[in-house]
């Protein structure tokens, strides 16, 4: 059983260009050389973006691979199967890392003891619903990584096939 999926380095710095691409071997089992380009919303910065194919359960390990590196912005994506949902990563140096459940026509899917938890905060006057909703759709990210994606308009992708 395989997926496919794309992992986008929003922005890394120089030296932990070599690294990344290390973790993401380490993952799919084959040698990773990504195509690092200069990220416009960043300029210290460097960008990538490869599309993979491998276990579901690569998506995760990728995320897991790279959350330890605070500089770094990413997003990593795995497409639903027949079998397994789809899910997508996002993490920022500060807000961390999200993760949400991609249903079969591209919708994030949020569990409802997720959404109970959300409204019974709300109810207690702890938050304000609309901001928890927000957050489990993962809108503080996408506002985030917003610019840094639209400086990645027409950036090379590469595909990688998992060493089964």
């Amino acid at each position: 059983m395989t997926t496919r999926g794309v992992l986008y380095v929003h922005s890394a710095p120089r030296a932990l260009c070599p690294h990344v691409e290390w973790a993401v071997a380490g993952v799919l089992g084959a040698r990773v050389t990504l195509d690092w380009i200069k990220q416009p919303a960043s300029p210290e910065t460097l960008r990538a973006e490869f599309s993979w194919q491998g276990a579901p359960s690569a998506a995760s390990k990728m995320a897991s691979a790279l959350r330890g590196w605070r500089l770094l912005r990413f997003e990593v994506t795995a497409e639903p199967s027949a079998t397994t949902e789809g899910e997508r990563f996002s993490s920022t140096p500060s807000l961390g890392i999200f993760h949400a459940v991609i249903g079969q026509h591209g919708d994030i899917l949020i569990p409802e003891d997720r959404l109970r938890s959300a409204t019974s905060r709300a109810v207690r006057g702890e938050t304000d619903l609309v901001d928890e909703v927000n957050k489990l759709l993962g809108k503080p990210w996408d506002d985030e990584l917003e610019p840094f994606r639209h400086a990645g308009e027409g950036a090379p992708v590469r595909w990688l096939h998992q060493v089964v």
